[in-house]
């Protein structure tokens, strides 16, 4: 085998394809300051126990896992920050009221995610802690959409949906029969809305908490209109396509049991659905779909993902997660997003290559002082080393540092 090989899924980035992510992630991150976010840097690698804290059995599959040759204790690469972020606020920070912190670095996955998803994903995400209200949900789905607004995407669809419907569909069957139900499974099978795999799952429970259980997958359509004609792209899975259906929140509330947990978990929902900041998103169109439970298993309330045209799998994921500070000795309300920084900028306009300055290579001190002034006037310059020609490279010179009259001035090429 080659030694230039690289591992399945896992890739370099060129010159144009880390300008893009890198000018993004500059343009995302100077968005959160604006909001007010602090930023923070978590390490690749923690104890095991500490980084898959809350996550559920997902978020374990994905970890690379390697023994500390200085402890001997199971470390794990780091597959997602939430985590971790939310570590540092009730551990490190220790701050009483609303912190608002953002992060941006390399995950890395055991297993991809799809079948061209990369294993090494770029996370940059944004995390609110300590309001549990629902003006921080409300700030994290608009944040959200201001994040794919920047990144010039276009048409936004977000699905809304909520963590605590099945937990209360399940509760309501006695504990011997919820124990014959694999909790894995079942929200791996709401999620591809597997409808025969759902019933044999499910026959145990009582037939109340069945038929709610598998009304799930249909409950899913457009809450308001937005973004032109049509809907953005969205799971493969969905049996009917993506017709809007305006009544999902009415159809829900009619075939679902009057729980009082699914009752606030539909409230929640319909109150961010009406709120008045989607005036300012014109391109983005919400929907509510309840079986979209992908994601890993910390979130506590209601959950987010973001689908744009032409692209099956969610470009952005976010939700509550209130109880992952608990086993850091300090529980917190907590919600936020995440984002694929690399899968984001490929979705962006190919950029025209910036025009650069073609300088010789001389030690007169004119010219290294020409030369500093176009690079602190935000210049690409260029420095032609002795016996090269101009060869190709990202940064086409279309023009060039020339003496004329005893001083160095720029011309065109």
């Amino acid at each position: 085998m080659p030694r230039w090989l690289l591992p399945e899924h896992i890739a370099d980035v060129l010159p144009a394809e880390a300008r893009a992510i890198e000018e993004l992630r500059r343009r995302l991150l100077d968005l959160y300051r604006s909001y007010g976010y602090e930023l923070v840097m978590p390490p690749l690698i923690e104890h095991i126990e500490s980084l898959l804290t809350g996550s559920g059995h997902d978020l374990d599959l994905r970890t690379f896992k390697l023994i500390d040759q200085l402890s001997g204790r199971t470390l794990g690469l780091r597959p997602d920050m939430t985590t971790q972020v939310a570590r540092i606020d009730a551990h490190l920070l220790d701050r009483r009221g609303v912190v608002r912190l953002c992060y941006c670095g390399p995950v890395l996955h055991a297993r991809p995610a799809g079948l061209y998803a990369s294993r090494e994903p770029l996370q940059l995400g944004a995390e609110i802690y300590g309001h549990a209200g629902p003006e921080a949900d409300l700030e994290m789905v608009e944040l959200m959409a201001a994040s794919l607004q920047a990144s010039g995407v276009g048409r936004v669809r977000l699905d809304l949906c909520h963590a605590a419907v099945v937990p209360a569909l399940l509760g309501m069957n006695l504990p011997a029969a919820r124990e014959q139900v694999d909790e894995d499974e079942l929200f791996t099978l709401l999620q591809h809305k597997d409808m025969p795999g759902l019933r044999k799952l499910l026959a145990p429970l009582a037939p109340a908490s069945r038929e709610a259980l598998l009304a799930l997958p249909s409950l899913y359509g457009a809450l308001r209109a937005g973004g032109g004609a049509g809907a953005a792209a969205g799971p493969a899975a969905r049996p009917d396509g993506d017709a809007a259906r305006p009544d999902c929140l009415a159809r829900a509330r009619a075939v679902l049991p009057p729980l009082p947990a699914i009752s606030a978990a539909l409230d929640d929902i319909q109150r961010l659905a009406e709120s008045p900041l989607w005036a300012r998103h014109p391109q983005v169109e919400l929907s509510a779909d309840l079986a979209d439970l992908r994601g890993y298993r910390y979130h506590s309330g209601l959950t987010v993902a973001a689908y744009v045209d032409d692209r099956p799998d969610a470009v952005a994921r976010g939700g509550r997660y209130d109880d992952v500070g608990r086993a850091f000795g300090r529980a917190r309300p907590a919600t936020g997003f995440s984002l694929e920084l690399r899968e984001l900028a490929g979705l962006q306009p190919a950029p025209a290559l910036p025009g650069a300055v073609l300088a010789p290579w001389s030690d007169d001190p004119q010219l290294a002082q020409a030369v500093a002034q176009l690079r602190a006037a935000g210049q690409i310059v260029v420095r032609a080393l002795p016996g090269h020609e101009p060869e190709q490279q990202e940064f086409a010179c279309n023009r060039e540092l020339v003496q004329h009259d005893g001083a160095w001035t720029v011309r065109a090429l």
